[in-house]
């Protein structure tokens, strides 16, 4: 089964990082934060992707392009007046890659059409290419499966940060607590399945997915949720993403489910 990894935005609000290259690019512990989206899926056995590339979408193919270089013991042999390279060991993934230019300006579901040729008539998977997460990706798409909708989006309860307020019509304050589990919202944070009938609740190129298709799937009772508990964290921030680089550098990163 294909995973689908949106990742041509512009990633405007960690522009210290995102001026230079793709957000999904921007590194965490020394690889991009799509190579460890790329490592959760993988561990649970999916290892074919489709990358939904735009703003600066080269630095993405690039990147690929050197990677079975970069992740390999080489011999450089230029005594015999030639360029012989010989390969020893590489420690690459089992991955097949794709990376499409799905336009500077396109919009989400957008990009998620341009790339429908590449997925052909089956069930695929697909999520943000700029949010980590420990879900257990076999049982997502299980519970996708046992549904029989067109759809499931994967839902985390959105904690609040700060304290609560109840605060009068004449703007006093109330009542002040700290913030409970009763604070909380769902969102969605992406790790989709999606039926290929998908395809047909987008437009074109100025479709947002998070609207007249996810909108429309909930009207129809086509989409599920799946509802869970465990880590979510997305990295719009540089104070984020120097709270998932702690979190590697610790040894405590939730994530990474996989073994080094």
């Amino acid at each position: 089964m294909k995973v689908v990894l949106l990742a041509g935005g512009f990633g405007t609000r960690i522009s210290e990082e995102s001026q230079f290259k793709p957000k999904p690019m921007i590194e965490i512990g020394g690889k991009p934060i799509l190579w460890h989206i790329m490592k959760e899926y993988s561990y649970y056995g999916f290892n074919e992707f489709i990358i939904c590339a735009g703003y600066k979408q080269h630095i993405i193919k690039e990147w690929f392009a050197d990677y079975f270089l970069h992740n390999s013991d080489i011999t450089f042999d230029f005594t015999s007046g030639q360029n012989d390279m010989i390969i020893h060991d590489q420690h690459c993934e089992p991955w097949k890659v794709t990376v499409v230019d799905t336009g500077l300006n396109t919009m989400t579901g957008g990009r998620i059409k341009r790339i429908q040729k590449y997925i052909g008539d089956e069930t695929f998977m697909m999520t943000y290419g700029d949010g980590v997460c420990d879900v257990n990706i076999k049982e997502l798409l299980k519970f996708h499966k046992e549904h029989g909708k067109l759809a499931t989006l994967t839902a985390v309860m959105l904690d609040q940060s700060k304290g609560v307020l109840d605060i009068g019509p004449s703007n006093n304050v109330k009542a002040f607590r700290e913030k409970s589990q009763m604070d909380s919202a769902p969102i969605n944070a992406g790790y989709m399945v999606f039926e290929p009938e998908f395809f047909d609740y987008i437009d074109g190129d100025s479709t947002i997915l998070e609207r007249e298709p996810l909108e429309r799937l909930a009207k129809e009772g086509q989409l599920m949720s799946y509802m869970y508990r465990g880590y979510w964290q997305c990295m719009d921030t540089k104070r984020e993403m120097d709270m998932l680089n702690e979190l590697l550098t610790k040894g405590s990163a939730p994530w990474k489910v996989w073994k080094d």
